[in-house]
């Protein structure tokens, strides 16, 4: 299982992914690779691996992305080896991608992939929660809300919609949405018991 969690700047993916790791110790949270500058707070490796224009050129050269996208004049990647660790090592990777990397992943991963678009619960509270933050001017804000609108028009390709209203709601949501991927029968292919065929 590929849990992929994405939505417009603002739905709180971050907030509500952090409270689903805490919740479910099986996930892995897939870092990405990006070209934007560190904030402050952050630290290499926990929200991000910063790389520099040309060392995220090489990678693309070198095929070494699952998905890659330009997101408000940065760069963001997820790379093929994390994922592939993360899965071998028995865990379920959690990856927070925008929605332009979010399509390209729901075009490489079959029934494995779990995704969720997260919506705000309305647009004047995406606005409040973007001015907030304190980290951007209000051309970005502007910016980020057009493309909040626009983005909205990709939720019909995902599986999953959950609105971030209350986040204890949304994560308990989300557990059970995993919880019901764990029973799907064409995942588990085998059943537990065996039957009499009775033709």
């Amino acid at each position: 299982m590929i849990v992929l969690i994405t939505g417009p700047s603002g739905a709180g993916k971050s907030s509500f992914i952090a409270e689903l790791m805490v919740a479910d110790p099986r996930l892995a949270f897939s870092v990405s690779t990006t070209t934007r500058p560190m904030r402050s707070g952050e630290a290499e490796g926990r929200e991000y691996d910063f790389v520099d224009e040309a060392t995220f050129d090489r990678l693309i050269a070198e095929s070494a992305f699952v998905e890659w996208a330009q997101v408000h004049d940065n760069r963001y990647g997820t790379r093929r080896s994390l994922l592939e660790e993360m899965v071998a090592a028995g865990k379920i990777p959690v990856l927070d991608i925008d929605v332009q990397g979010g399509v390209q992943v729901l075009d490489q991963f079959g029934p494995e992939l779990v995704s969720v678009f997260l919506f705000p619960p309305s647009w004047e509270e995406l606005d409040r929660r973007l001015t907030s933050r304190g980290t951007d001017d209000t051309e970005v804000i502007a910016t980020r809300l057009r493309n909040a609108r626009r983005e909205v028009g990709y939720a019909p390709r995902y599986r999953y919609w959950i609105v971030n209203d209350d986040l204890a709601a949304a994560v308990a949501r989300m557990r059970a949405v995993i919880t019901a991927e764990e029973c799907r029968a064409d995942i588990l292919d085998t059943p537990p018991l065996e039957s009499d065929d009775l033709g």
